[in-house]
């Protein structure tokens, strides 16, 4: 097996206060943005909500597998723009659509310039969200960071696996279900086929095992 001896632990419970204004408050001020009045603050926690899986509370389980980390010894790098990629990756979500992404990464854009953050983090920031679109994040350490906690969800328990595959269905009710099955299965299978699923040394010992196997029973349930 890929993982290793690290019990799996899951942030779950702490996730709901991560998202409230006080923590948003103190990574501008660490980060030099400005939002006082908490405009910018609500829009993202506005834009989160009616949605199944990627809600304001995938928003705050990342964050809180953030906390982890940090809470761990691990340093990550560039941590402003990981938090602040967190918070924006998936502002814009319509499971019709092929540019989330791209959208998501624009918004950041905007939103960051208008709160005063310099053009180099902007930039930071926009780069990691577009890495989650494939989960893909070559030689990019802070990529890898940001990917691997939004991927998090696939380790965890597996009644919660569970729960987030039926949260994916809800979010995909449109796709008639032969056609949901084949694709989910596709999907799921890039994951399992990969050499490791995660790139970090954090989330591969504590996650991959747990992981796999969760991947392996939606794939059976899904035949």
């Amino acid at each position: 097996m890929l993982g290793g001896t690290n019990p799996p632990i899951s942030p779950e419970a702490s996730s709901t206060m991560r998202t409230h204004l006080p923590p948003w408050q103190a990574l501008c001020q660490k980060a030099h943005l400005q939002d006082p009045d908490g405009r910018i603050h609500a829009q993202l926690r506005d834009a989160y909500v009616g949605r199944a899986y990627h809600s304001i509370q995938h928003i705050g389980a990342c964050l809180a597998w953030l906390d982890a980390v940090a809470e761990s010894g691990v340093a990550i790098p560039e941590a402003y723009a990981v938090e602040l990629a967190l918070w924006f990756h998936d502002i814009v979500y319509d499971s019709r659509a092929a540019d989330n992404e791209e959208q998501s990464a624009e918004i950041a854009r905007s939103a960051l310039l208008a709160m005063g953050g310099p053009v180099e983090l902007t930039e930071r920031v926009a780069s990691l969200i577009l890495a989650t679109k494939h989960h893909h994040c070559a030689n990019d350490p802070a990529a890898a960071w940001v990917v691997d906690i939004d991927l998090a969800i696939l380790g965890e328990s597996p009644a919660r696996f569970e729960t987030y595959d039926e949260q994916i269905r809800q979010e995909y009710e449109w796709v008639p279900m032969k056609v949901y099955r084949e694709k989910r299965a596709e999907v799921l299978r890039t994951f399992l086929n990969r050499q490791s699923i995660y790139k970090t040394e954090f989330f591969r010992r504590r996650l991959e095992d747990q992981a796999r196997v969760n991947l392996a029973a939606a794939i059976r349930r899904l035949k």
